[in-house]
């Protein structure tokens, strides 16, 4: 049997380079002999060539399988299901195998036909709850690499989550090393998280060059080469680079909001409201579903996803465009997470009986600098002013996390460890995850709490008893202080339950 260089590249992209070749009776040695694959860098949608310039907005990741324009990323695990979102770059037919004993596929769901460039979600079904499964894509009749998830845990379980605060691609050598941002996720990866949540600025459309929705769609695609690193299905917050925001909105498809929350819809598998998770029940034109703000529980512990750009009709923080007024001289009370967001995120809280609830959006009123520091202004906390702002409101969103005994809020934004505290909620502000500067950024804004600089990632860690979160720090090899080793803990705390 011949063995063609496109041959090689395919399996060996599979998982299945040596042992394609042992099984044809080529010797090892000949993978030597055939040139590196020609997928220099995530490939663009078809069609789509990013310009210099254009790069700005998204420093390259490594190459990806050249089957794929992405690396699969999963999402929406709930408990008898997962999603697993796939890109392919050529027409291909693909199913999964999965089982609960590593390399022991019971399993299999429905081959389906992908076109190339066209996203494919298919989804694992009928699976068992509080279960790790094994699996694996097969494309064509070749199998791929193996990989594993969880679903749902049940009361009473332990389990562990990871998350990280903005990533900015786009800031290369600034506050991104696309060196150090893998062995973060990595690092991450080998908690064996049961999920992994970004807090936002991971897309940053308003760096573009030109704006239009393949190069709105490249980033998304450029980031799935990082995150799909992490080896656990991923939960995205909305962030105000984004630009997926109601200001932006222009009522035709026509616009950066849209592309940008169909970039992010198609690519990443995230929550509309079902029968597992509750969420935005209200579809916008050209878009759909938002799929913005969600919870979900999952062992002893809420989760809540709030958007802070989505629901206000003025701009939140950064302008889009020359239309737009600048952020100085505003009026924050106009800046608002909406009515129906507002009542959806009381009722959550109050129906919720889990021991433990999280809390996450891209930033206290998704803009300014700080943590409490803020949380007493505007619809966020104060009290005193909210009837006459916000009729029908009866508490502040922080008082709603402190009557209802909200564990954690987490935000970013900041680009800096913080660790604070008001009314028994922690406020916990991320650092970001690939700064080769290890930057103490915005200091000053924190008047209190414990600060840290970049970089690393946060895991948290849920059982019965309480819960442990440990600030875990990461360097490149080069930077590794003295008497330290990346992967670390340097700070770390518990909740008693």
């Amino acid at each position: 049997m011949s063995v063609t260089r496109r041959d090689f590249i395919r399996f060996s992209a599979l998982g299945l380079g040596g042992a394609f070749l042992a099984a044809c009776g080529v010797p090892a040695t000949a993978a030597a002999t055939v040139p590196p694959s020609p997928v220099g860098r995530t490939p663009t949608p078809t069609g789509t060539t990013l310009k210099s310039k254009d790069q700005k907005a998204s420093a390259t990741p490594a190459a990806v399988n050249p089957l794929f324009l992405a690396a699969p990323i999963l999402g929406r695990p709930t408990d008898t299901s997962v999603a697993a979102n796939l890109v392919p770059a050529v027409a291909m037919t693909v199913f999964y195998e999965y089982g609960t004993a590593s390399g022991s596929y019971t399993g299999r769901s429905a081959a389906q036909a992908a076109a190339a460039g066209v996203p494919l979600e298919p989804s694992i079904n009928g699976l068992l709850p509080a279960t790790r499964y094994y699996y694996r894509p097969n494309v064509d009749g070749a199998a791929g690499a193996e990989a594993s998830f969880v679903t749902r845990r049940g009361p009473g379980s332990s389990f562990t989550f990871c998350l990280q605060g903005d990533s900015h691609p786009e800031r290369l050598n600034k506050e991104f090393s696309p060196q150090l941002y893998p062995l973060t996720l990595q690092q991450a990866a080998a908690d064996q998280p049961d999920f992994y949540l970004t807090i936002g600025d991971d897309f940053s459309v308003d760096r573009l060059k030109s704006v239009d929705a393949d190069t709105v769609k490249a980033l998304y695609l450029n980031q799935r080469a990082w995150l799909g690193q992490v080896g656990a299905p991923v939960f995205l917050v909305n962030g105000n680079h984004e630009q997926a925001s109601l200001a932006n909105l222009n009522g035709t498809a026509d616009d950066v909001a849209v592309w940008a929350q169909t970039a992010r819809n198609s690519l990443y598998p995230q929550p509309a409201p079902d029968a597992f998770y509750a969420g935005d029940p209200d579809p916008v034109a050209f878009i759909g579903p938002l799929r913005d703000y969600y919870a979900w529980t999952w062992g002893d512990a809420l989760f809540v996803v709030l958007d802070q750009y989505w629901h206000s009709p003025v701009t939140v923080d950064n302008p889009f465009g020359a239309d737009h007024d600048p952020k100085g001289g505003r009026d924050l009370w106009q800046v608002t997470i909406g009515d129906a967001q507002y009542r959806w995120f009381q009722q959550t809280l109050a129906a919720s009986t889990a021991k433990y609830k999280f809390v996450f959006s891209h930033h206290v009123l998704g803009t300014q600098r700080g943590g409490i520091e803020l949380a007493g202004e505007y619809e966020w906390g104060d009290a005193a002013n909210l009837a006459a702002h916000r009729p029908g409101w009866d508490r502040t969103i922080h008082q709603l996390m402190a009557d209802h005994g909200v564990t954690i809020y987490f935000q970013g934004h900041d680009h800096i460890f913080v660790h604070q505290e008001l009314d028994g909620v922690v406020y916990q502000t991320l650092p970001q995850p690939a700064d080769p500067n290890y930057a103490l950024n915005n200091a000053a804004a924190y008047r209190s709490g414990d600060k840290l600089p970049n970089s690393g990632y946060m895991r948290v860690s849920v059982a019965p008893a309480g819960v442990t979160v440990d600030y875990v720090r990461t360097w490149l090899p080069q930077d590794v202080p003295t008497g330290h080793t990346s992967g670390e803990v340097a700070y770390t705390y518990t909740i008693s339950a």
